[in-house]
């Protein structure tokens, strides 16, 4: 038995690098054998491996391009997304508000009554409103086209489009916001009246022409909504990116 040890750390076939562990051999050997510069048998080697993780200041750079890509990736699918939604719902208040039209027989007189019709075309408001809803459905044609070409592309939608975006975007939800809140209060007078300036409600006569118009009006709000929702993620989107560099 030794008397004496002396604790090496040493370069061995044991010192690996694998998976971001340095791995490495600690063994004793007898201080005789240190000082005779005797060959040290292997039976000596108590070896005891250790495993110390390395700390690296940054990721690969095929992980931080595969993160990349499938983050522009689920960006231009969610883009696409809610540009058919955008689609869909204007589309939906196009028809509606040009089928909105009704006849009712009003009677103004005892044995007399007179044949009136309450359509669209009768307010400004509701006309404004079908001009920004077609507005809206060609808009979202044009960009969901381009949005199906950047998925096509492997880095998706480039930062200068994202940015073009934002400010289309904005300027269609400025359009959508003003038409449905000017057509909503017109709408509103119709449905409840105003006493104090003697107009009387209609959607008690013509409630199929209300409806039809109040289902258009809830329909362009969910494409000012979803124009609002496509500013803040091509927002978010652009800051990332900023924030990276």
């Amino acid at each position: 038995m030794y008397k004496s040890r002396i604790c090496h750390t040493c370069i061995h076939p044991q010192y690996l690098l694998r998976k971001n562990k340095l791995c490495f051999a600690v063994f004793c050997i007898p201080e005789t054998m240190v000082s005779n510069g005797s060959t040290i048998p292997q039976h000596a080697h108590a070896a005891i491996s250790m495993e110390v993780p390395l700390k690296t200041s940054a990721s690969p750079p095929e992980y931080i391009a595969t993160r990349l890509a499938c983050g522009s990736k689920k960006h231009a699918v969610i883009n696409l997304f809610s540009r058919v939604v955008i689609l869909a719902s204007a589309v939906g208040g196009i028809i509606l508000l040009i089928t909105s039209k009704q006849t009712k027989l009003i009677t103004i007189a005892p044995g007399l009554a007179i044949s009136k019709v309450a359509k669209f075309s009768h307010s400004d408001a509701h006309r404004y409103l079908l001009a920004a809803l077609c507005t809206a459905a060609l808009y979202s044609i044009i960009t969901g086209l381009i949005s199906v070409l950047a998925l096509m592309k492997p880095g998706g939608i480039s930062s200068k489009l994202k940015f073009q975006f934002v400010i289309l975007d904005s300027l269609l939800l400025g359009i959508m916001a003003a038409a449905t809140g000017a057509s909503g209060g017109v709408s509103y007078v119709g449905y409840k009246g105003n006493s104090h300036s003697r107009w009387n409600k209609i959607c008690n006569m013509y409630n199929s022409y209300c409806m039809h118009v109040g289902t258009s009006i809830f329909l362009s709000f969910i494409s000012s909504i979803t124009f609002l929702f496509l500013v803040w993620i091509n927002v978010y989107a652009l800051s990332k990116k900023i924030a990276r560099r």
